[in-house]
């Protein structure tokens, strides 16, 4: 049972979490659409790279001549390098992000990763709740974070969880994530079930995270015992729903979820009944999966 005071917990600290942002944004603008939005200092930060960029008060557009992918690949390329350089981005994954009108459209550009906050896109991700039937119920497994780690170092997290490449499934993502973080083979990651996805914007130091993660449920054999392959996982431990959810409402110590996966493992108490409709607060608990956040309000 998770008690009311858990409960009210989770809600505050995901509510502080996912709180609308309090810069005003301006739009990069593609093919008459938003791809991307910056802070006023961000904006004035690329101002001067006019090879690339057109920045005005209330937009920002790509340069003369920018006007197919691979133009505005390799012009954004140029300018995330030079802000790595200047130290405006996280750690260089020499990993692309396609940015597109919609999941899986033809892109308008591709991004490196490490700029992607800076440039407030919308990315994609897969995470993977590792789930035990046992005696006293459902059970999780729980990772920590390598304090190496770029983003949220140390940090608890899902069992599996990673950005969705330039040109990778969804389903590939999970294959690839799963032995990278979890030594999962592919024919058990591949059982992996997906349950639909939840939903971010919020200010971050590094910029503005707008990210849809799709959740998927994987059921291991109890004898199972994950371990990170790649470093980016430490140590991995099997908790109950209850601990889980008493976790993830936590905002002191050692033991902090971080905020993406802490909505996942809450989509997860709300899906499989460890948050019963009639407890309080359910409906709001269950709407922190949706923020209403319109960018176009901070113009």
């Amino acid at each position: 049972m998770i008690s009311g005071d858990v409960l009210a917990a989770i809600r505050a600290r995901l509510t502080t979490a996912l709180a609308v942002p309090l810069h005003r944004y301006r739009p990069l603008w593609v093919e008459h659409r938003a791809a991307g939005w910056l802070t006023d200092a961000r904006a004035a930060r690329i101002a001067s790279m006019t090879d690339v960029f057109d920045v005005r008060d209330d937009r920002i557009t790509f340069a003369a001549g920018l006007d197919d992918a691979p133009a505005r690949s390799r012009a954004l390329d140029r300018a995330a390098r030079s802000l790595a350089a200047s130290g405006d981005l996280t750690a260089w994954r020499d990993e692309r992000y396609a940015v597109a009108s919609e999941f899986g459209a033809a892109p308008w550009f591709e991004l490196e990763r490490a700029a992607a906050r800076f440039f407030g896109i919308h990315t994609y991700a897969v995470h993977v709740n590792g789930l035990v039937r046992r005696d006293d119920g459902i059970a999780m497994w729980i990772a920590r974070r390598s304090p190496a780690k770029s983003i949220d170092p140390g940090m608890l997290d899902n069992m599996v969880g990673g950005g969705i490449a330039t040109g990778q499934s969804v389903a590939a993502a999970v294959t690839r994530e799963a032995w990278e973080e979890a030594r999962i083979a592919a024919p058990l990651a591949r059982r992996a079930q997906p349950t639909g996805a939840v939903h971010l914007c919020r200010e971050q130091p590094d910029g503005l995270q707008r990210e849809t993660i799709f959740v998927h449920d994987l059921w291991l054999p109890a004898d199972f015992v994950p371990e990170g392959v790649d470093g980016e996982v430490i140590l991995h431990r099997l908790v109950s729903l209850a601990d889980a959810a008493r976790l993830v409402a936590s905002q002191e110590g050692s033991d902090i979820v971080t905020a993406d996966a802490a909505l996942v493992v809450l989509d997860c108490l709300l899906r499989h009944g460890a948050i019963a409709p009639d407890a309080p607060g359910y409906l709001a608990l269950d709407a922190l999966r949706r923020p209403a956040v319109n960018l176009r309000t901070f113009l």
